[in-house]
């Protein structure tokens, strides 16, 4: 009897060790908590991605006005839209606002700005000029949320109106009719464009087509800068008279979809 619980002791003490011997050490421990950690991180970027993919579709596709609704119902996707862009942007050599915001410095001071669908308000917070910044969500003091296709501006009451990469809704063109009543006449209109819903040959619309119905709308077409790999830039200005109001025949611009990367 002795013995036997000799051995059970003995024997207790035998796997005691051996369960010592396979805990992992602590260096071991830091080491396996890092690799979850890293998983998370690329997990989140994947899900942060497929939103964004997922919202920028939704803008393509849909009115300025349900646009807004979708938004207003939940305004932290606003957020994490303008996370997604501002990432795809990082990728670009030059950013088309950049652009515009240096040939806005070489304007009068004097001029007045509508910022159609100005995200940040890179625009604003970079000239001297009064700018009224335009958005779906208004994520600064000086936003101003609303429909593109309805804002809040007066009537002839500005001197240059934007749109950088914002020509987004099925209903552009009213966006754009919206644009050609703010103007002043002679007043300026800028429009950035991804490259690729230009090109014909994708299933783009053809630039000298769009340049037309613009010019049908009440502009004249002053230049057309293709200069950038990435984006096409459209210089327009406001006739003095609108000659005719006829109904215009508006081109499609085909959705710019990012893909997965």
């Amino acid at each position: 009897m002795g013995e036997n619980k000799k051995r059970k002791r003995h024997g207790n003490n035998k796997r005691g060790k051996e369960e010592q011997q396979i805990l992992p050490s602590p260096s071991v421990k830091r080491t396996k908590l890092k690799e979850p950690s890293s998983f998370l991180d690329k997990m989140r970027a994947r899900l942060s991605g497929g939103h964004f993919r997922m919202i920028n579709e939704k803008l393509y596709t849909c009115t300025g006005k349900e646009a807004l609704d979708y938004f207003q119902e939940e305004p932290s996707l606003f957020d994490l839209y303008h996370a997604g862009y501002k990432s795809q942007m990082s990728n670009w050599p030059e950013q088309p606002v950049n652009v515009i915001i240096k040939w806005l410095k070489k304007q009068s001071p004097s001029f007045s700005v509508a910022d159609f669908g100005c995200g940040e308000a890179l625009i604003a917070q970079s000239v001297k000029n009064k700018v009224f910044s335009l958005d779906l969500v208004s994520n600064g003091p000086n936003v101003i949320a609303c429909d593109m296709a309805s804002t809040p501006l007066v009537s002839t009451s500005v001197d240059v109106a934007v749109f950088c990469l914002s020509l987004m809704g099925t209903n552009y063109q009213s966006y754009l009719e919206e644009s050609y009543r703010v103007l002043k006449p002679g007043g300026w209109l800028l429009i950035a464009e991804v490259k690729s819903r230009f090109d014909p040959n994708t299933g783009g619309a053809d630039p000298k087509k769009f340049s037309n119905v613009i010019s049908e709308l009440g502009f004249n077409s002053v230049k057309q800068d293709f200069s950038n790999k990435m984006f096409i830039l459209f210089y327009f200005t406001k006739k003095e008279k609108q000659i005719s109001k006829k109904e215009i025949e508006w081109p499609m611009l085909k959705p710019c979809l990012y893909k997965r990367r």
